[in-house]
């Protein structure tokens, strides 16, 4: 149906490869080719946030020159990010070069190209579930989901139609205290907003906890008792792929 090129990224792939994996999985399962560019790398969020803006630059540059290459040689519908985070700076990559006029062009088409893999997911449709679910799952948007990136329905659309019962977290518009360096950065702050954030979610009842971004992902494991996943794990779970070790350990 459609080839795109996946961030593999730096910190997710060391911290849960299985992401990526269960990426591969769901997209090729639906009719995605997928194509992981050589040279492509970091999406340099981290240093950017840090204000290490030339380190930044050279992170897009890299990624910019692998994917218009791939573009080239075999056309691309998407790049796709399975980490809100990076997303969020991917599709940044035009504004950051808007004023380079030997990057400006291939930038702006880059993050013209930028999906979350829950808006391509959205677009391809999920297939009919091919086991029974309908645990309790309180989806976490991350800020850099919902305000960066103002990708607010399709996780909840897609979580829903793979047979979960969706759970909304109160107070969802606030952070969970990730935020990019920010937990490193500010880990007593960091802390206070992830202890409001695990009391949100355990008020709903939910027996797992779903995210898209691999900070939030981390940060909230590690102050609850409940299994914390990518998204994509459960839709490819609950549309034939393994079960997410996260759940087996619970």
């Amino acid at each position: 149906k459609r080839r795109v090129a996946l961030l593999s990224g730096c910190a997710q792939t060391v911290l849960d490869p299985a992401i990526n994996e269960s990426t591969i999985r769901l997209l090729t399962r639906h009719g995605v080719e997928v194509v992981v560019a050589p040279g492509a790398g970091c999406c340099g969020s981290l240093t950017h946030h840090m204000g290490r803006e030339e380190a930044a630059l050279a992170s897009a540059r890299a990624n910019i020159e692998a994917w218009s290459r791939v573009a080239e040689e075999g056309g691309l519908d998407a790049i796709v990010v399975n980490t809100s985070g990076c997303g969020t700076t991917v599709k940044d990559y035009g504004h950051m070069f808007r004023a380079d006029p030997a990057w400006a062009g291939r930038a702006a088409k880059v993050s013209a190209l930028a999906k979350d893999v829950t808006e391509l997911m959205d677009e391809v449709g999920l297939q009919p579930p091919a086991r029974p679910t309908g645990q309790a799952v309180a989806y976490h948007s991350a800020c850099s989901m919902q305000h960066g990136q103002r990708v607010i329905a399709p996780p909840r659309r897609l979580l829903a139609a793979a047979g979960f019962m969706l759970r909304e977290v109160p107070d969802g518009h606030l952070c969970c205290g990730s935020a990019g360096t920010y937990n490193l950065l500010q880990p007593e702050i960091a802390d206070e907003l992830r202890a409001r954030k695990v009391r949100a979610v355990e008020s709903t009842g939910a027996a797992i906890v779903a995210a898209g971004n691999i900070g939030c992902i981390t940060q909230i494991g590690l102050g609850i008792a409940l299994p914390v996943v990518h998204t994509v794990e459960l839709l490819d779970w609950a549309t034939g792929g393994p079960k997410p070790a996260a759940l087996d350990a619970a």
